[in-house]
């Protein structure tokens, strides 16, 4: 079933290579197409992320509330999720599935793809990891793999710090496999590094303009409730003064 998937990986990229005669462009249409096909799902996890930025102050009055009995909180958090139609795990799904694809890449560049494969001269060697361009070519030609490598390791962090409510456990967790992904990055062909950049960089873009719609539209029903509540009117009462009376 494996050997199926890589054959068939493999024959999409000679497909597009046969259309734009380059692997990395062909590489950068594969991306595109696994991204436009994972839109939906991805739209409805990323908007009902940025949907919980709402309910972050009900959120955090939760995790106070409960601070010092652990299993109280999380069975609260857990209603408090399944109320509000919310998985705390869902911006880890665009991630999962791009792994099967992303393994497959691996292989099929490491065993199938010509060594004289390229992206636009950017990445001369697309089948080369940046430690062996490191150690074999000079430092120019070398820069543009260490800039991906810097990507790599960046696009798998940003779109887990830029996730509405997350805790410091998660951010510590995101950190931590940067630093993996940055070494991963540097022993890994270049055609992965592409691959992972052009879809990590997408989906950054995608969550990022969706937290920018979602904050409009909280502060234009701001703005509305503003305009439907009664206007306070502070009305200070004058005190009558005693008039002074004539004499007769």
């Amino acid at each position: 079933m494996w050997n199926w998937f890589l054959d068939f990986i493999y024959s999409i990229l000679q497909f597009f290579v046969g259309l734009v005669s380059d692997w990395g462009i062909a590489i950068v249409i594969v991306t595109v197409i696994l991204r436009l096909f994972m839109m939906p799902l991805t739209l409805k996890q990323q908007k009902s992320m940025a949907q919980m930025q709402k309910l972050s102050p009900k959120l955090k009055a939760l995790q106070e509330r409960y601070k010092d009995d652990p299993q109280r909180l999380n069975e609260e958090m857990m209603k408090f999720y399944s109320e509000n139609k919310f998985n705390p795990i869902g911006g880890c799904l665009p991630i999962l599935i791009q792994m099967p694809v992303f393994i497959a890449l691996f292989q099929v560049l490491r065993t199938r793809v010509p060594g004289d494969a390229s992206f636009m001269q950017i990445l001369p060697w697309l089948t080369q990891s940046p430690s062996a361009i490191f150690t074999s070519q000079p430092l120019l030609t070398f820069i543009p793999y260490l800039i991906f490598v810097i990507l790599f390791g960046s696009l798998t962090l940003i779109p887990m710090l830029i996730q509405p409510n997350s805790d410091k456990n998660m951010k510590y967790m995101a950190i931590a496999m940067s630093l993996m992904m940055l070494w991963f990055g540097w022993v890994s062909p270049a055609g992965v590094l592409l691959f992972w950049v052009i879809s990590s960089g997408w989906g950054v873009i995608q969550q990022l303009t969706i937290n920018k719609k979602m904050k409009l539209e909280t502060e234009a029903e701001l703005e509305a409730q503003k305009a439907f509540e009664p206007v306070e009117v502070d009305v200070v009462r004058r005190v009558k003064k005693n008039r002074p009376r004539k004499k007769n």
